[in-house]
């Protein structure tokens, strides 16, 4: 069971969010200014730190301080186990989503922004501030910090997840128009790259939800796995069809970890680890999908596998409804 904040509020979070964060970066788009020039760059930081704004404003209604503070710098929250999946899970999955896009034909990087560090060691620290500034911290004190409890307060933590990512992704858009910003000037508005940097935060989403529950509540867990999600992005870049890879390997290690640990919590504690085997045990076995994992059959990616129409053909319904109609006429 995981403990929640019922008394935060996701939707009103959401609303001050993006509305903080949004009016913001208007104005650096209508004026069509570069947002590292000044002032642009005080309207830009403003808008970033919009989770960070709407946070304060609920939770001093709340005066929930004392929890929200221990969440962000209680490091004894996450084990050793957990420190190592933080630290390596992107450095992995972008190294596998290269070397992928290396053998099918794309050009070794040239890793510019690794080669510079190394060559200006004085250099990795104030690199690695502006990291952890640029987004991981501001950003995770309210998505993760604040609007998760709150969503998983009402949901479970796969559904809590999937809403917080899509609003998630939806925060981003207006970085697509202002000029300077990476999605502008790289991925470019309505590209393959567009859309594989909207649908991320959504799959993500859920592997944060994963650390975030499973290192008891640890915001300092969400803001140094964002870290790790960006700093590695900077030091193993990736071409198009490399960053297309590691959408699909996220999306592959999101849905393992949902069945692994289950949609409800995404935790596996001692009462809960015999109940999950016996659900993957029944799910990969004969027999009636689990009630647990029925989300993967609303799923519109079924379809691409095996059609509701094709499933009805090989279990012979048709026949086995007329039989029973013609049944219930004699009755």
């Amino acid at each position: 069971m995981i403990k929640t904040s019922k008394s935060a509020d996701p939707w009103r979070f959401f609303a001050l969010a993006l509305g903080i964060s949004w009016f913001f970066w208007m104005w650096v788009i209508l004026l069509g200014w570069n947002v590292f020039a000044f002032p642009a760059i005080i309207f830009g930081a403003l808008g970033l730190f919009g989770p960070a704004i709407a946070e304060i404003i609920l939770i001093s209604h709340t005066h929930e301080w004392r929890d929200y503070w221990q969440r962000v710098f209680d490091i004894r929250r996450i084990g050793k186990r957990w420190f190592l999946m933080i630290l390596l899970t992107f450095p992995v999955l972008n190294t596998l989503a290269l070397l992928l896009s290396v053998l099918t034909g794309s050009p070794w990087p040239e890793f510019e922004t690794a080669r510079n560090l190394l060559s200006e060691p004085w250099k990795i620290l104030p690199f690695a501030v502006f990291i952890l500034l640029y987004g991981p911290l501001p950003e995770e004190l309210g998505w993760r910090g604040y609007a998760l409890d709150g969503l998983q307060a009402r949901y479970n933590a796969l559904v809590s997840s999937l809403i917080l990512g899509t609003v998630w992704a939806l925060w981003h858009l207006p970085l697509f128009f202002m000029k300077g910003q990476w999605q502008h000037d790289v991925l470019k508005f309505g590209t393959l790259d567009f859309w594989t940097f909207i649908f991320s935060p959504i799959f993500l989403s859920i592997l944060f939800t994963w650390i975030y529950n499973n290192t008891n509540r640890s915001t300092l867990s969400a803001i140094l796995f964002h870290f790790m999600c960006n700093f590695s992005g900077n030091l193993i870049p990736l071409t198009e069809q490399g960053r297309l890879y590691s959408l699909i390997l996220t999306i592959i290690l999101s849905i393992g970890v949902t069945l692994i640990f289950g949609p409800k919590t995404l935790t596996r504690n001692r009462r809960g680890c015999r109940t999950e085997k016996g659900i993957l045990e029944r799910f990969f076995g004969r027999g009636v999908c689990p009630y647990q994992l029925s989300f993967i059959l609303d799923s519109p990616f079924r379809r691409l596998i095996l059609s509701p129409q094709r499933l009805a053909d090989r279990l012979h319904l048709k026949e086995k409804f007329q039989g029973t109609r013609d049944r219930s006429r004699l009755l």
